[in-house]
């Protein structure tokens, strides 16, 4: 496991966020990922850490840039780490081509077609390698206790790494998730990419089915979404299928939606104190 490079630090509300590059093992190319250091996290004092996980043509900067999450992760001692959403200069054919698809677009699984497996491997690397980076190479982190939420392709991520990995998260958000990837355009799209044409296998990537048969310890799970989410509007997030799983399976979920709220970071940047108080409060009970 090779270590990490520091890329930039800036001190925000008595912490630093700070930002890193590691060369990863699982995507075969370097890869970026931040992390909020809060003032009080230090070797005598280790504090939990939120994972974030960033939606379409994200990089490891939107979050840390737009939310303003700083405030309330220096306020409950929380670190929060947020890697990129696909490797980076992979080579892949075609990686570049389309925002909804390769760069930027990894959406959280482990490819199986040849053209793509190498490298689009974001599923182990968020709940393998970039956990054993973080607790290897930061002695205030508090191994093992940990929490994830996400955005968009990213609130995806975190439900579908949260539910194939019981136990490895405390507790789990999501900002206008993609609730059932494979009935989307953007999901049926890069799941056929990925994973080939049959639907069987997608069902491993999509939170809906993979609540359906969720047999592990209880999750604490919030989910927002804004009524005037434009691309709830065009189909791509179906959050009704998500609610209507968790209706039918009896799996808690404390559903928020708000009344005129859109897509965009305006929404998150309302809404993520709440969520970091909440994720504070779990892993720290």
């Amino acid at each position: 496991m090779s270590g990490v490079t520091q890329v930039s630090s800036s001190k925000s509300f008595n912490g630093f966020q700070k930002v890193f590059s590691h060369q990863s093992d699982e995507l075969k190319c370097e890869m970026k990922f931040s992390i909020y250091v809060p003032p009080g996290a230090s070797e005598s004092n280790k504090c939990p850490v939120l994972y974030w996980l960033s939606g379409l043509t994200c990089t490891e900067q939107n979050f840390i840039v737009k939310s303003g999450f700083q405030r309330y992760a220096s306020e409950h001692n929380l670190i929060v780490v947020g890697p990129d959403t696909s490797p980076r200069g992979a080579g892949v054919e075609g990686e570049d081509d389309d925002w909804k698809l390769g760069t930027g677009a990894g959406f959280y699984v482990d490819a199986t077609q040849p053209k793509w497996a190498k490298n689009y491997r974001m599923f182990s690397y968020v709940t393998k390698e970039l956990i054993k980076v973080v607790e290897d190479n930061f002695n205030f982190v508090l191994p093992g206790v940990r929490a994830i939420s996400g955005h968009s392709m990213g609130g995806h991520g975190a439900l579908v790494c949260s539910l194939r990995s019981p136990g490895l998260y405390k507790s789990v958000s999501a900002f206008a998730p993609i609730g059932s990837a494979m009935n989307t355009p953007v999901g049926i799209r890069c799941l056929t990419e990925y994973l080939g044409p049959d639907p069987e296998t997608w069902k491993d990537y999509d939170a809906s089915q993979l609540i359906a048969k969720y047999n592990g310890p209880p999750i604490n799970l919030i989910v927002e979404q804004g009524s005037a989410d434009e691309f709830s509007a065009q189909g791509e997030i179906l959050i009704e299928k998500l609610t209507d799983a968790c209706k039918e399976a009896s799996f808690p979920i404390d559903y928020r939606f708000r009344d005129g709220y859109d897509h965009g970071y305006y929404f998150v940047s309302t809404f993520i104190g709440d969520h970091i108080k909440h994720h504070a409060t779990i892993l720290r009970s």
